[in-house]
């Protein structure tokens, strides 16, 4: 009994040992896992009905987390925010910390650390022409600041991507309070 014991032990041993080979990879249970089909964005695929294989978004949806601003990017679209758009926030949710924070990232560099027109770059003379946000000129108010942070203004760019809707409105709050500090009025952390 013993010796057949060792003889099937022996021989499954063997099996074991003569099934392995170290030139083929061994017997995958999932292979579609390890060895998936590459398919091509937007390819034609059998799997859809309409025959592409990533899906466009429906019409009319809506990012996650994304607000639509329906001002144009326009003239008359600067105007009409300058005349008609106020902050959402109320004076409990500025955040004029998180305002200079983010002003400080995004905006000093070309228009100061307070508003002046006279950030790194307009001083290194890689700009011109930044002016300050108390120049006569520039009535500036919380629309008009708004629609150039998110459509740019002209050499300034859109901050629409990197700035979220709140975040925006902290920048504007903050601009306003940068604003009336350079004119030498009361600042908006006073009215508070």
């Amino acid at each position: 009994m013993k010796s057949l014991i060792k003889i099937v032990t022996i021989a499954i041993v063997l099996v074991t040992v003569s099934c392995k080979k170290d030139t083929a990879p061994n017997y995958q249970f999932m292979p579609n896992m390890y060895e998936s089909v590459g398919y091509e964005t937007y390819s034609e695929s059998s799997a859809f009905k309409n025959g592409i294989e990533a899906q466009l978004p429906a019409e009319g949806s809506v990012a996650r987390g994304h607000m639509p601003f329906d001002i144009e990017n326009s003239t008359e679209g600067y105007m009409l925010a300058k005349e008609t758009l106020k902050s959402p926030l109320d004076s409990a949710q500025v955040n004029l910390e998180k305002g200079k924070v983010l002003f400080d990232i995004y905006c000093a560099i070309c228009h100061g650390a307070k508003g002046d027109g006279q950030g790194n770059l307009v001083k290194r003379e890689k700009i011109l022409g930044i002016p300050s946000y108390d120049d006569a000129g520039r009535a500036i108010n919380e629309g008009s600041i708004y629609h150039t942070i998110y459509y740019g203004k002209n050499a300034m760019g859109s901050y629409a991507n990197q700035l979220k809707e709140e975040e925006r409105w902290q920048v504007v709050n903050y601009v306003l309070q940068l604003k009336s500090e350079l004119e030498g009025k009361q600042t908006v952390k006073d009215s508070i």
